[in-house]
Formats: C-alpha cells, structure tokens, sequence
C-alpha cells in the first residue's frame, strides 16, 4: 500500500550486486515502482562488487526502461564484501533517508519498502526489515553468542534489507573509520531503532549461502571486534594454566618427599614447560588477532577502491 501523497523528501536506494544477473532486472524494476509511486525525488545506487556475470548488462538494460530517475553504478576494483560495497554506496547517497538493500535475491513484496518507510517517520531513525522464520541454527548460535557477550546485549536478527536517517548516517560517519558489521554498528550509535518483520512469499535460503570458510571468519572477527568473549575466554586459559601449574608443583614437592630416590626430573620439567609455553602461545594468538583487527578499525579509513562510477541517467 502507497502512500497518499507522494513524501518530497529525497530517498537514495542502496542495492548490492554480486554476480545477480538473474535476479537484477526484477528487483530493480520493482524497486523503482515502488518509490516512483511513493515519492518525488529519488535515485538508485547499484554497488557492483567485481561481478563477473551479465549483471552490469541488466542493470544498464533496466536503467534504460526508468523514467525521471537518477541511476548510478559504483564498479569496485575488486572484491570487497557485502559491507564495504553497501559502504561506498551510502557515501555518494544524497538523500534524506538512505535504503539499503544486502541482496536483489527478494522474498518479500515490495510494498514492504513502504511499510518500513512508515516505522522511520514514527521517531526510528534505523528500520530494518527482517523474516518472521526460525532462523538458520549457526545464526542463532551466533545471535546468542553474540547477545551474551555484547557490551548492551544486542539481538540481532537476520535482517534483508533497512533504511536509515540521514542523522543516522552523519552519525555513523563521524563515529567509525570503516564498518566491519552494519547491524551492530547501527546499534551501538545511540539510536532509536525498531525491526519490521514480515512473513516471506518464497524461501531463498539456497540463494543466500556464503562459503562456509568466509561465514565462520566473517563471525570471529564480528564477535572479537563487537563483544568481550575474547578477554573472557583469555581470563579463562590464564586461570586454567594457574590451576595446572600449581596442581605440577604439587605433584612434584609430593614425589620428592614420598620418594627415598627420585629419578631425574627432566621429564615433568619438560611437560611443565611444554603445557606452559602451549597456553602461552594460545593467549598470545588471540591477542595479536585482536589488536591486529583494532588497528585496522583504526587506521583504515577507505574500506572501498573504487574503479568506476558510470553515472547512468
């Protein structure tokens, strides 16, 4: 359902692309209805990160077919990821409220765009829209995690795409150098925000996969940069070698006092030093890669090489 005037504010639609010659055209189109129904002014950024498919071919086909619209593609150099590319999007946006959409894959109607839209005229500065399903049983292993060990104990969910406030994207800008998590940046900024859920028309699960490598990386790095569990889990081996290391020297003072001859020490000494150095290096792993991923929040300022930006319409 539209709205009944048509809102003068300017709104910049985000969509990342990835190898989604399939699905583009469709979701670009039904895209552009919507806000063409809906609003005065508005434009698209379409963010194609290295595809190596036909789908700057489709998205220049269905720029063709858009009336009084503003088009752009932003072609990165290479491949960046869903964050950096929805990153380099934003920055060139110049509209009030800013869409963000993490895949043209929909299973959703498009009037849920408006539906959101709604929320953020109602004080949210952030709205995200998420499926009303079980989620996948790792992502709700990780949303656990994640709540557990969170400094204001976040629940995140599996979200497809938001909109947010030019105030919430002024704010992001001046709080972070570069955004590693979307979701739980745009939680820790101070914020109001609220999650539209909605029931999906199809399940797109298949479609939606990651390699299971870059998953798991991808949630490490999430839970070391966003939660305490690294501190937590090294407080826990230091006490864990304190215990074994105490229980070593005791078993040692008790075979040298229960034993008239004991025979040369080399071998407990070896295993005292082996399991040591062993926690040792574990402590010191985890460490490194933790401030290594602070210094990068730090220093890296552009998160994203552009190679072109073809300015469409």
């Amino acid at each position: 359902m539209g709205l009944v005037n048509k809102e003068k504010k300017v709104v910049s639609a985000v969509v990342y692309v990835r190898n989604h010659e399939k699905y583009i055209s469709e979701f670009i189109e039904g895209v552009a209805a919507v806000l063409s129904e809906n609003f005065e002014k508005y434009e698209i950024i379409a963010v194609n990160d290295f595809s190596t498919d036909r789908s700057v071919e489709m998205l220049k086909k269905s720029a063709s077919k858009l009336e009084a619209i503003s088009f752009t593609i932003v072609n990165l150099s290479f491949y960046h990821g869903t964050e950096a590319a929805i990153t380099a999007g934003v920055d060139i946006s110049i509209g009030d409220f800013v869409f963000e959409f993490d895949s043209p894959i929909a299973d959703y109607d498009f009037k849920e765009i408006i539906d959101v839209y709604k929320h953020s005229q109602e004080g949210f500065d952030i709205v995200s829209a998420a499926p009303d399903v079980k989620e996948r049983w790792d992502s709700r292993a990780f949303y656990s995690l994640f709540k557990r060990y969170s400094q204001n104990r976040l629940r995140l969910w599996t979200e497809r795409f938001r909109v947010l406030s030019r105030r919430a994207v002024n704010r992001i800008n001046n709080s972070y150098t570069s955004i590693q998590y979307r979701k739980a940046v745009y939680y820790n900024i101070g914020l109001k925000t609220y999650i539209h859920k909605y029931k999906p028309n199809k399940n797109i699960d298949h479609e939606r996969k990651l390699d299971t490598r870059l998953r798991l990386s991808q949630a490490l790095n999430y839970l070391m940069i966003f939660t305490d569990i690294v501190p937590k889990i090294s407080i826990f081996m230091a006490i864990m070698m304190l215990l074994f290391s105490i229980c070593v020297f005791c078993y040692t003072v008790f075979v040298y006092i229960a034993y008239d001859r004991v025979v040369e020490g080399w071998t407990t000494i070896m295993l005292f030093l082996s399991v040591c150095f062993t926690g040792f290096f574990s402590l010191f792993a985890i460490v490194i890669k933790f401030v290594s991923l602070i210094l990068k929040l730090q220093n890296s300022k552009y998160t994203y090489t552009f190679e072109s930006v073809e300015k469409v319409k």
